[in-house]
């Protein structure tokens, strides 16, 4: 959800900036700096720039640097006659010295409201739009660049899980191993009927074939919610909670080294398409 956007509009007598900047946020946070003239039209611009960016921590910018030689800034010349009365009382100097004093104190100018031109406030949007039309440029080719990263994370994922269920089966082969091993160092006689039955039963608490056939799920969905043009961004977030999920259960359930450190290098990959999933709107 980063971006940035600017455009210029040249009037007559003025240049007008707008600049317009996105950080990644859940939600959508706008601030905005608007000069005092624009103010009643502010909360229009912000309602348009949150309807086009949806979320992220939105800076914007509306400058406006006077060309002309209009001004809306007036001498206050009753205040200004005041304060060079009061400085004569108390200091010597000519005329032209005190009007140099009394200018720089408060007041001294006054800036005359001017109503806001609509041909002029229309231009404002246009130039609104063009930012924003900018940053979403620059939003998709970050999006495009995210795509590219998640789909590799997957198939990266994909690919171990691929190895976890060739594995499985040398896997149980070494449970029961350990299990036949623990028995004979007791150096007792068992019921093998019973050892069975019992070799079964633990055999059912570890097996993973329902966490791998989840996890196959899971990863499909993710990359068909990819190709989703809506917004998808939270729902992505609530895919990986499930890819975790399944992967924790694989993991906790493996009781088998080599399969451990596959777990762990999908645990990884799944933590990079966390921090990038925070990224999406």
């Amino acid at each position: 959800m980063t971006g940035y956007g600017k455009s210029v509009i040249e009037l007559p007598t003025k240049k007008i900036t707008v600049e317009i900047k996105s950080l990644n946020s859940k939600n959508m946070d706008l601030n905005a700096r608007v000069p005092s003239a624009y103010r009643e039209k502010e909360l229009m611009l912000r309602n348009r720039i949150s309807k086009s960016l949806s979320r992220g921590k939105v800076d914007f910018n509306l400058y406006v640097e006077l060309t002309g030689e209009s001004t809306n800034s007036v001498v206050n010349e009753s205040v200004v006659k005041q304060y060079m009365g009061q400085l004569s009382e108390i200091a010597d100097g000519d005329a032209t010295d005190l009007l140099k004093m009394a200018i720089r104190l408060p007041d001294a100018l006054k800036t005359e409201r001017e109503e806001i031109d609509e041909s002029e406030f229309n231009k404002i949007v246009e130039a609104v739009d063009q930012a924003l039309e900018a940053i979403n440029k620059y939003r998709a080719s970050e999006g495009n660049a995210l795509e590219t990263e998640f789909l590799q994370r997957v198939v990266n994922i994909d690919a171990l899980l691929a190895e976890v269920i060739e594995m499985d089966p040398q896997r149980i082969e070494n449970v029961k191993d350990r299990l036949r091993k623990a028995i004979s160092e007791l150096k007792e006689s068992v019921d093998e009927n019973r050892f069975e039955q019992e070799l079964i039963y633990y055999l059912e608490k570890y097996d993973i074939t329902e966490e791998q056939v989840r996890l196959k799920n899971h990863l499909d969905y993710f990359k068909e919610t990819l190709e989703n043009h809506t917004s998808n961004g939270k729902k992505l977030g609530f895919i990986s909670q499930e890819i975790g999920r399944e992967i924790n259960t694989i993991g906790s359930k493996a009781n088998y080294a080599p399969m451990q450190q596959l777990v762990v290098q999908m645990k990884d990959e799944l933590e990079k398409i966390k921090e990038q999933a925070l990224n999406v709107l």
